[in-house]
């Protein structure tokens, strides 16, 4: 080998609000191989969110600055706040071989494939009638008015839809199972290695 640092790979991870991506993503960043990317937004801290961890929170006039400037790899503007993924926190990981995850709406996806295509993607299904489960699980976080909800809904008939843009589908019916099924598929060495000792 040529004594470069190994590369990293970029993780793109989506589906529709309330399937659980969130959790997945903390589940895989408890790996040390793995950083989640901190995306930007508009919107207002929910409670206990802290800026630079969960988001960097933007005003609006902050955020379009930066999309002027070429700081984000992708934006997308979703139930009426912009959310983007910093262009400069990314590549840095990337290029010190870790494992970067985006937690990112289809929208914004889809220029994450454009701008860098050696992506791995995975969509996050809801389980069983996955509509009604998506809204169920909306109804119970409690953090959006019913009109917001409605939006979600909506947007997240739209972003089924378009599942099949995605290399993996993983059905989030069992929160551990999903984990384990994404980690198979990025770190398949690890089963490998612990499949090794059987006969």
């Amino acid at each position: 080998m040529a004594g470069g640092r190994q590369k990293g790979r970029l993780v793109v991870i989506s589906g529709p609000s309330g399937v659980g991506k969130s959790s997945i993503c903390q589940r895989l960043a408890a790996d040390p191989r793995v950083q989640l990317s901190v995306s930007a937004t508009t919107r207002a801290p929910r409670p206990g969110e802290v800026h630079g961890v969960d988001y960097y929170f933007l005003g609006r006039d902050e955020f379009e600055q930066s999309i002027e400037a070429g700081g984000l790899v992708e934006w997308a503007e979703y139930v009426g706040q912009l959310y983007g993924t910093p262009r400069a926190p990314l590549e840095e990981a990337v290029r010190s071989g870790r494992t970067v995850v985006l937690d990112i709406d289809v929208q914004g996806a889809r220029r994450v494939m454009v701008e860098y295509p050696d992506a791995t993607t995975f969509f996050i299904d809801p389980p069983g009638d996955g509509l009604a489960v998506v809204e169920q699980r909306l109804l119970n976080r409690g953090t959006d008015t019913p009109q917001q909800c409605a939006r979600r809904m909506e947007r997240a008939r739209e972003e089924l839809r378009d599942r099949g843009l995605y290399q993996h589908h993983v059905t989030n019916d069992d929160l551990d199972s999903a984990v384990e099924e994404i980690k198979s598929i990025l770190f398949p060495q690890d089963s490998e290695s612990a499949g090794s000792g059987a006969s």
